[in-house]
């Protein structure tokens, strides 16, 4: 409750190292702990939620657009010119009897509300699958095409307007929802544990104090003039293995905090998820199912500021996928059953309102944006805001519509997911105060609000609360409705064994 306080306070940053080293204690314990409990429970008859039969099926689908298309992830036009690896949309269906749920990860860039919408509408044509019952959250790939937005009410932009990019994403939800058709086709009883890697040495927080007493971004490498961190990174990387019988792999889900933003260039890839696929399917096998999802890592990234090493590339890409993977074959060992097949799925629309700005702030970005087609461009952070007031402007009702979604399995396992680049503070909150025994965070699913900084970070200013179109304490607003998802899923559990246990 303390660390709650502080939370809604904006005051956690002050504690963020403290904090660090509590968490890295607390997991290690935890997960003894919970094993112990577990163990003893199980042992004694009581406590437990009988296990009945989880049915799991695993779809993948390839999403790689097939002529050359504007890239999405930078503030420019650029157009493919071949596939270094090809784009994937990973889906993995739940089943216990009663209630079924989809978890879908695509290589893209993010998700929009018109493609989230598209595509549920077909799972549940085909499927009975309800919308609420549906998660589809994006990697962050800098590497895959620009998003078109058939309701878009804005200019077009970066490509995202041209024959190519509508194309691809009108015939995008089909393509996605095969993936799930695919997976609910070979439904199997199946057994699922779960255990929490660390990697420590991998993610870094984007922004700094620095010596003039402003908070910078991205300020470069082995840079004199930076004090410290201005924020803590996650080192957890929860997961959840589906075993078809002992020794057996058939699924693997995973996710970790860590900017996808690491082979840049004109091929299509999907970056560090990659290496994952090839290094662990050469563990468990090509037919194994590896599906990664991105953390709660809207201020943080790869880039390591206190060397001088070069970092970019598919060889960074290819180290650090190598380094996850075996995080978790080095956590293997701590792998837990699940102890109850009950799953549970809830969502909850949030709305948030747009940061406020000035009517001659509107009248400069209007200026600004006009001059988007000359040679060369306007200054980075004056397109960035620009962008963001167009975007702000869009909405006359001041208001956006944020999507939380809680899915749950037993007692044990919880993924939520979020839709915006989130600040890794607020999934660190939702995790800390989360009674699963993992959460494993999805973010820029069900569509996507932009950056979604924490309240105290509006105060230092900088590039993503520049582009954040959410105001100040969104953000904690979307902690505060996953938490109260989380609670009332993991009650209504317990209240339900209970009864049964009778």
């Amino acid at each position: 409750m303390q660390r709650s306080i502080l939370f809604q306070r904006g005051l956690l940053s002050r504690f963020a190292r403290r904090a660090f080293l509590a968490r890295r204690v607390f997991y290690a314990f935890g997960m003894f702990f919970s094993a112990l409990l577990g163990s003893l429970f199980c042992s004694f008859g009581f406590g437990q939620e009988p296990a009945g039969e989880l049915r799991v099926g695993f779809g993948a689908s390839e999403i790689t657009p097939s002529r050359p298309t504007p890239m999405a992830g930078y503030y420019g036009v650029r157009f493919s010119t071949a596939t270094h690896d090809p784009l994937w949309a990973k889906s993995t269906v739940l089943d216990d009897g009663q209630t079924r749920v989809v978890l879908v990860v695509v290589d893209l860039i993010s998700t929009n509300p018109w493609m989230v919408r598209e595509t549920r509408k077909l799972i549940e044509q085909q499927l009975g699958i309800p919308a609420s019952h549906v998660m589809i959250s994006a990697t962050h790939s800098h590497t895959g095409p620009m998003l078109y937005e058939p309701e878009e009410r804005l200019a077009a932009r970066f490509g995202n307007q041209t024959d190519e990019a509508k194309g691809y994403m009108i015939g995008l939800p089909e393509r996605i929802a095969k993936s799930v058709f695919d997976a609910a086709a070979n439904l199997r009883d199946r057994t699922a544990w779960y255990a929490i890697g660390q990697e420590s040495q991998l993610a870094f927080n984007r922004r700094f104090f620095m010596k003039d007493g402003t908070v910078g971004w991205n300020p470069g490498k082995l840079n004199a003039r930076i004090v410290r961190e201005a924020g803590p990174t996650d080192d957890a990387l929860p997961f959840v293995a589906f075993y078809d019988e002992p020794g057996k792999l058939a699924g693997l889900l995973s996710s970790f905090a860590i900017h996808l933003d690491t082979v840049g260039g004109t091929e299509w890839s999907a970056d560090m998820p990659y290496t994952i696929q090839e290094t662990l399917g050469k563990v468990f096998g090509v037919e194994a199912h590896l599906q990664y999802a991105t953390g709660a890592c809207g201020d943080v990234n790869h880039i390591d500021v206190r060397t001088g090493n070069r970092q970019g590339g598919h060889q960074e890409a290819a180290r650090i996928g190598t380094r996850l993977s075996g995080s978790i074959l080095r956590s293997w060992n701590r792998l837990q059953p699940v102890a109850s097949n009950r799953l549970a799925a809830s969502h909850q629309i949030v709305r948030v309102p747009v940061r406020p700005h000035s009517a001659e702030r509107s009248e400069w970005a209007k200026g600004v944006l006009s001059k988007m087609n000359d040679q060369p461009l306007p200054a980075f952070m004056e397109m960035v805001e620009a962008y963001r007031i167009a975007d702000v402007e869009a909405h006359p009702d001041g208001m956006l519509d944020a999507e939380v979604q809680v899915i749950t399995l037993g007692g044990q396992v919880a993924w939520v997911s979020l839709p915006g680049e989130i600040f890794v503070q607020l999934g660190i909150a939702i995790k800390d105060a989360s009674p699963f025994a993992i959460t494993s965070i999805h973010e820029l699913a069900n569509g996507s609000i932009g950056y979604v900084p924490t309240r105290q970070a509006y105060e230092q200013g900088n590039y993503e609360v520049i582009s954040a179109r959410c105001a100040q304490g969104s953000g904690e607003m979307l902690v505060e409705s996953a938490i109260g998802q989380l609670r009332e899923q993991f009650n209504g559990k317990q209240q339900k064994s209970q009864v049964e246990g009778r």
